[in-house]
């Protein structure tokens, strides 16, 4: 048996003096330099970027951060500014183990099955499960068969902030594949939902009646989209970190930062689908995702729209 293990980020208690003279830390800016200093020169805008199936099909066991801290700034690893994605692969028979300094883990299973454990808690997973974790405490995955999965925390945010989690907000939850796919089967048959704007249900917890999300920092949707159908253009002031669990050749995301005058994307950069990669959708931006093959596509957006909606910052708007 191969274990994979890595440390929990080292938390100094030492404390840096302040200094007597003030004036060296001390700026002042005219407000036209500093009011929006997202720009590259100072604060980059969070890219595109696609992370192909290809990262994680075969070799060791390991944990695969979805690392673009060199092009955000910052700290990493991160996949956005609060956010880091990762695929894990587990070979049969192995462990990988992790102790993020985050609030909260979500995981799905692309394929394979086997247990999590965190503390006394241990939960059996197979294909196409959800299940979530507090970052209260380091976890393990072993692989009863090879295994892959991908699993966003909110360790970055919380390594801006220079704090550490001192209580568990919710209990270790499994959604299993076949209430969810029951779920969205049920969505998809209801007589309104042609007029929506799209067919899928977002995962809650009893823990977050308020905000109705899978933690109270992270969103998560299991949704569809039918053959030869598409989700109109719409946007939300959340990072979006796109899973493809399903799809055929023509399927695909237009993404761009404005609208035409007939409410289409303008100068929008095309984003192709595999069954299994992801990608990011930058917060602001608008994008609208299309299916001209002749079967359902299936998706999963994870996003930092817990914290948002919590904010009331969310700002989502449809076209």
């Amino acid at each position: 048996m191969t274990i994979l293990e890595i440390e929990a980020p080292e938390i100094l208690d030492d404390a840096v003096p302040a200094s007597s003279d003030d004036g060296d830390r001390a700026l002042f800016y005219e407000y036209s330099t500093a009011a929006d200093p997202i720009r590259p020169s100072l604060t980059p805008r969070i890219p595109y970027h696609f992370f192909p199936p290809s990262l994680y099909a075969d070799g060791p066991s390991r944990i695969l951060p979805l690392d673009i801290s060199a092009e955000l700034k910052t700290e990493g690893p991160a996949t956005g500014p609060g956010l880091c994605a990762n695929f894990i692969r587990i070979v049969q028979g192995d462990t990988v183990q992790a102790a993020p300094l985050a609030t909260s883990m979500v995981f799905y299973v692309l394929k394979g099955a086997g247990r999590a454990f965190q503390g006394a808690t241990e939960l059996a997973f197979g294909e196409g499960d959800f299940f979530t974790l507090p970052g209260t405490q380091g976890f393990a995955l072993t692989a009863s068969e090879d295994a892959a999965l991908y699993y966003v925390n909110d360790a970055p945010l919380l390594r801006y902030l220079g704090v550490a989690p001192s209580a568990a907000r919710f209990e270790p939850t499994i959604y299993k594949a076949a209430r969810a796919n029951e779920e969205l089967a049920k969505a998809a048959a209801d007589p309104g939902a042609a007029l929506r704007s799209r067919i899928s249900v977002l995962l809650g917890n009893t823990a977050f009646p308020l905000t109705r999300t899978v933690t109270h920092v992270l969103w998560a949707m299991y949704g569809m989209i039918g053959p030869d159908t598409m989700q109109k253009p719409h946007r939300h002031q959340s990072i979006a970190l796109d899973l493809i669990v399903d799809c055929a050749p023509g399927c695909y995301t237009l993404v761009g930062r404005d609208l035409d005058e007939n409410g289409d994307i303008r100068n929008p950069v095309k984003v192709d689908w595999e069954p299994g990669c992801a990608f990011i959708t930058p917060p602001g931006y608008w994008h609208a995702h299309f299916n001209s093959s002749d079967r359902p596509a299936r998706l999963i957006p994870i996003q930092d729209a817990g914290l948002q909606t919590y904010l009331r910052s969310l700002d989502i708007r449809f076209a």
